[in-house]
């Protein structure tokens, strides 16, 4: 896209029902969502929230999401369902944060927003009917990244404790050692991802003088992968990116975390964004929720 039509892009609001919805799957029936904004860093920054509408005798379990899209395109917005999956089956209360996106805020704007949007809901999860004892993480694709980065920062910072984690195709390697995997040479021309997308996101989100191995880029090649949160990574089998999905989650049990893999082999890159069009997004998301049962209650 030329600098115009992605500023336009981006600056695109995706309508509530309609087409939209039939699209990217409705919101589940029984949850609340609502708009507000929060005070991060360098300004304030948009949020969806999801509720139960049920009401609940004790505090809830709040869980922090990132959108997808390259670091580059996409919103809280589309993730509704997911989001209000997790909100409704779980019964917890979801955060949904839009961070700065590439190229006007490239590296680490997107890394800063979605750590100070985890700070701000553990910080006012009694206010949301929710339990800062019970705290867990979530992204797909660049959120995936976030959700890993996220929960390194927490632990390295003393931030709050983060009791799960859930990668969807997580973005693991900006390295050009992911270019050796042979998902990645298996999938050039990828369904919703191919590997010439995966550059121009790249060229966008990442500076120059960056260090392809910080692990706020590159989570795989952090240090101490040691004391993360129990993780469920799913990992898409016609996806460039799942060899390194799968090499994470390794490397998260190597350090002794605990780690759960749900490998979807047939489905591309973005299948659970797609629910009505594809066969997997469901028992994606009940995989999921069922992770996050364990690890939050």
């Amino acid at each position: 896209m030329s600098p115009e039509q992605l500023t336009k892009v981006q600056s695109t609001i995706i309508p509530d029902g309609g087409p939209a919805s039939l699209f990217l799957g409705r919101l589940k029936p029984g949850v609340a969502v609502r708009t507000s904004m929060f005070s991060a860093r360098h300004g304030e920054l948009p949020l969806r929230i999801y509720t139960p509408e049920v009401w609940s005798r004790t505090p809830r379990p709040v869980v922090v999401n990132f959108h997808g899209g390259g670091f580059v395109l996409g919103s809280a917005r589309q993730c509704d369902w997911s989001c209000s999956i997790v909100a409704g089956e779980l019964d917890a209360v979801v955060v949904s944060v839009d961070y700065r996106l590439a190229p006007a805020h490239r590296f680490p704007a997107a890394v800063e927003d979605c750590y100070d949007a985890f700070l701000w809901a553990a910080g006012h999860a009694a206010d949301l009917g929710g339990d800062p004892a019970r705290l867990a993480v979530m992204g797909d694709s660049a959120g995936g990244n976030l959700a890993a980065v996220v929960s390194i920062l927490a632990r390295d910072e003393a931030g709050p404790a983060i009791a799960h984690q859930t990668l969807i195709y997580p973005v693991t390697d900006m390295t050009d050692a992911v270019q050796q995997d042979r998902s990645y040479v298996e999938n050039v021309r990828g369904i919703v991802l191919s590997n010439a997308d995966m550059e121009v996101f790249h060229g966008h989100y990442v500076t120059e003088d960056a260090d392809p191995t910080d692990f706020r880029l590159s989570p795989l090649h952090a240090e101490d992968l040691s004391r993360l949160p129990a993780a469920l990574v799913v990992v898409a089998g016609l996806d460039p990116l799942h060899d390194s999905g799968v090499r994470y989650a390794q490397a998260l049990a190597d350090a002794g975390n605990q780690v759960r893999v749900e490998d979807f082999h047939q489905m591309p890159h973005g299948f659970v964004s797609f629910p009505y069009f594809s066969k997997g997004a469901r028992p994606a998301m009940d995989a999921v929720v069922a992770s996050q049962r364990e690890a939050l209650y």
